[in-house]
């Protein structure tokens, strides 16, 4: 069955955010959090941190400039395809993605150089960026 094309309303986040690793028993740090945007994960080998580039100290590992492509809109848990209906055109023009998800939408990490081909790249796919 081929999966479903969704046609997708989509924002930029502003600003510019870096992907930081951290040890798995390291306590969230203060300059993880952001009132605008931050995301933790804890796994048994890692502490990921999503935030915006000027927080991270120098001294930890990381990964950036990202810009983040949020899906304007709630989504339901059952719905298939969406995140494939942005990586399908996405991977097609070349642009590398880190996809998350939080409870009520999904937003998709590009590269800052990447952001102008990734966008329009989705908009020749059907997608609106507001």
């Amino acid at each position: 069955m081929p999966t479903p094309r969704h046609q997708l309303r989509l924002r930029v986040i502003c600003g510019r955010y870096s992907y930081a690793r951290l040890e798995p028993d390291a306590p969230i740090p203060v300059w993880a959090e952001d009132a605008t945007f931050s995301f933790q994960l804890r796994t048994l080998d890692e502490l990921a941190v999503i935030c915006p580039c000027e927080n991270v100290p120098a001294t930890v590992r990381q990964e950036g400039p990202w810009k983040i492509i949020k899906i304007d809109a709630t989504l339901d848990f059952n719905q298939v395809g969406i995140i494939a209906s942005l990586a399908a055109p996405l991977a097609e023009a070349g642009v590398s993605i880190a996809p998350i998800a939080s409870f009520d939408t999904d937003y998709v990490l590009v590269r800052e150089e990447s952001l102008d081909p990734a966008l329009a790249a989705l908009r020749a796919a059907g997608h609106t960026v507001i």
